[in-house]
């Protein structure tokens, strides 16, 4: 055919070469219109018409492998054609659709097909018919997977599909270290192996229905090991840091860990806000891994597809924001790290392991590791204000002390030669200004604990961190005609970089201490009615919520992960701090914008979306390397919301402060199904700011 066949010969090359093509380069691949089933460690991701193309990220996961990567069905000759693919929770997808038979006449089809698809490699087809009379439909689905790892998929390397072999009722693939098992019922009456096709003859009755329903399993061997399987176009398969969960304990078919959380629900003049902590609560029940050294205890993985296995910082983060629904999921985290804790005598003695992380075009990458380790009293402390059992805080307690051991040698003395402040990631710095804000909190909140056994070491770390105060609000504030500005790191040479970004809203997440008491923070009063006017201003503010970098800063880009683009969990550190500070005209505003973004994503958040300015015809436009569901976004919207309740409590001391933003930024609001003292806990917020207890705990003191 003219056009298709070449009218010269290819150059000729050497044997090697015509073998080996050229290698792809990694680059993420689009999820954010695609429909995501998460219950981990199983995954299913759909596009919108329901067939797996084994394009892209499509297909079911299981512990880190597509065991299925195509799955397209035909009925009486063609495609469905599909009207509706949705997610109806956070582990499963519903796809409706019509299929027209040949003679049919009119516009309307007589059978109707719905598919639900869940996370757990299940698959439920339907077919219905609206005839007056017997319908035959023919029906085949073609199958197929390359059982490729995640992390190389999510970077647009899959492996080559592999060749089927008929097994039971369905087929069966195998790989270096795994198979997959595919059944199907009823069972087909034809199976074509070698082009992976399973068919069936449905007979449908005058108004009845026909169902298939397909499973699809993981088998590994036992000497599987993760990265080292896989050929790829006659050459191993190249090791992709990737988002396996390892050897995650398995949830049963249909169900996860249960939710280490209450059942909260929200009513809300704005019922927007509603859908999103209902949405939000069921994303971070579809990343809940079990611990493989500790079945009992669960943390929230950091999200899909990038990091489906433990990441401590944003596991910390993530149940420290929901400390208002329970501490379990606080407890669980807190016991999974304390066992990656480093306990070799050295310089890392007591610090949690973790990544290096992106840090923007002025500053070297950050450590995770470090983030958690100065989380780790801090959600300790605050969880047993909140109602963590006192045998449960004895227990983790050493593992605190390790950690606050590790930030009085890693920040040194004052007259050391980094002044006294904690480096990150390295000995020789730099000295951010959000790592000096963690760990000042670290070492209130760790006093506070330490109080509780009577040491001595509760002084010293309140002192250290006093004079850590008195040199911070001198070194690391700019004086500018427009009032000064918090530096973003100091360099080893001491020079400071005056680049704001959102990190700078960590200065006003000061803790939870005793009395429903604020710990004071890192800025003085003045430094901290500036800051939030930076905050507030449209260089960070985009409309959607806080920019990682200024819209006027040099190297600023909308998509850049820390050097533009809106992250959730800042933004509601950010409105949280602001509300606490008593600004709460910006702290609504930040409220308000993640809400209009929220709506315009499904309720269910990217990890980050770019930083652009809203304008009124505009929607915010993820990251096409944002994890969604991703944990820290989820959590930061639970905790956004909740956080305009104003919630105080002190369980040892048995009482519970209210204390609502005055402005009630989305009108009238009733929580239930909060937990405080391991209690439900209900409030209700008046449209004029005003808040009334409904259910607490007995004998629990409420103030204002």
């Amino acid at each position: 055919m003219p056009g298709i066949v070449p009218t010269s010969q290819p150059a000729r090359r050497p044997y090697d070469e015509r073998r080996l093509a050229p290698p792809r380069t990694p680059q993420p691949q689009p999820v954010h219109t695609a429909l995501i089933c998460v219950a981990l460690p199983a995954v299913a991701v759909s596009p919108a018409s329901g067939q797996l193309t084994g394009q892209g990220l499509d297909g079911y996961y299981r512990d880190g492998r597509r065991i299925l990567s195509r799955c397209e069905l035909r009925a009486a000759g063609g495609e469905p054609l599909v009207v509706q693919g949705r997610l109806t929770g956070a582990d499963r997808a519903r796809f409706i659709g019509t299929i027209r038979r040949t003679g049919e006449r009119g516009p309307d089809p007589e059978i109707r097909m719905e598919r639900l698809r869940c996370a757990d490699g299940t698959e439920r087809i339907t077919f219905r018919s609206s005839s007056a009379r017997p319908a035959r439909l023919p029906v085949e689905i073609r199958l197929g997977t390359d059982l490729a790892e995640l992390g190389a998929v999510a970077v647009g390397l899959p492996g080559p599909e592999l060749r089927a072999a008929v097994h039971g009722s369905g087929l069966r693939w195998s790989g270096p270290g795994a198979h997959a098992v595919l059944s199907a019922s009823p069972p087909p009456q034809d199976a074509l192996a070698s082009a992976g096709l399973l068919r069936w003859e449905l007979e449908l009755p005058p108004g009845g229905h026909c169902t298939i329903e397909l499973r699809i399993r993981l088998e590994q061997d036992t000497d599987d090991r993760p990265g080292d399987h896989g050929l790829f176009g006659g050459r191993r398969r190249p090791r992709i840091p990737g988002p396996r969960t390892g050897r995650a304990v398995p949830r049963t078919r249909g169900e996860g860990p249960p939710r280490p959380w209450a059942a909260a629900q929200l009513e809300c003049d704005d019922h927007r806000a509603d859908a999103l902590l209902a949405g939000s609560l069921d994303d971070l029940h579809g990343l809940l891994l079990r611990d493989p050294a500790a079945p009992g205890d669960v943390y929230v993985a950091g999200g899909f597809p990038w990091r489906c296995g433990l990441a401590p910082a944003e596991a910390l983060w993530a149940a420290r924001m929901l400390l208002p629904l329970g501490t379990r999921l606080a407890a669980g985290t807190l016991r999974a790290l304390a066992r990656t804790q480093h306990a070799t005598p050295g310089a890392d003695f007591g610090r949690i392991p973790g990544a290096l992380r992106d840090a923007g075009p002025h500053a070297p990458p950050s450590c995770t590791g470090i983030e958690a380790t100065l989380l780790f009293p801090t959600v300790l402390a605050e969880a047993r204000r909140w109602g963590l059992p006192d045998q449960e805080t004895e227990r983790l307690l050493p593992a605190a002390e390790r950690c606050l051991r590790w930030l009085r040698i890693a920040a040194g003395s004052p007259g050391a030669r980094h002044g006294g402040y904690v480096p990150d990631p390295g000995p020789d710095g730099p000295y951010r200004c959000e790592t000096q804000a963690h760990a000042h909190r670290a070492a209130l909140l760790g006093a506070d604990l330490l109080d509780a056994i009577g040491s001595r070491d509760a002084a010293e770390l309140r002192e250290w961190a006093a004079d850590l105060r008195d040199r911070f609000r001198t070194d690391f504030w700019l004086e500018d005609r427009a009032g000064g500005r918090p530096a973003a790191l100091r360099t080893a040479d001491g020079r400071p970089l005056p680049h704001l970004g959102s990190a700078a809203a960590h200065l006003l997440d000061t803790g939870l201490l005793g009395g429903g008491a604020l710990a004071p923070g890192l800025l003085d009063a003045a430094q901290t009615g500036q800051l939030a006017r930076l905050l507030a201003g449209p260089a960070l503010d985009s409309g959607w919520g806080l920019r990682g970098l200024g819209a006027k800063e040099s190297g600023y880009n909308p998509f850049g992960h820390r050097s533009g683009a809106v992250r959730v969990h800042e933004t509601a550190i950010a409105a949280a701090g602001l509300a606490a500070a008593g600004h709460e005209k910006a702290a609504g505003a930040l409220t308000r914008g993640v809400l209009d973004a929220a709506e315009s994503f499904g309720h269910r958040l990217p990890e980050m979306y770019a930083g652009e300015q809203r304008t009124a015809h505009d929607v915010p436009v993820p990251h096409p390397a944002a994890c969604r569901p991703a944990a820290v976004a989820a959590a930061g919207a639970v905790r956004i919301l909740i956080e305009l309740a104003g919630l105080r409590p002190d369980v040892p001391a048995g009482t519970v402060a209210i204390r609502p933003l005055g402005s009630a930024p989305l009108g009238a609001m009733q929580f239930t199904g909060l937990s405080v003292a391991e209690q439900p806990f209900a409030v209700r917020i008046s449209r004029l700011g005003m808040g009334m207890v409904e259910a607490a705990a007995d004998g629990l003191q409420l103030g204002s």
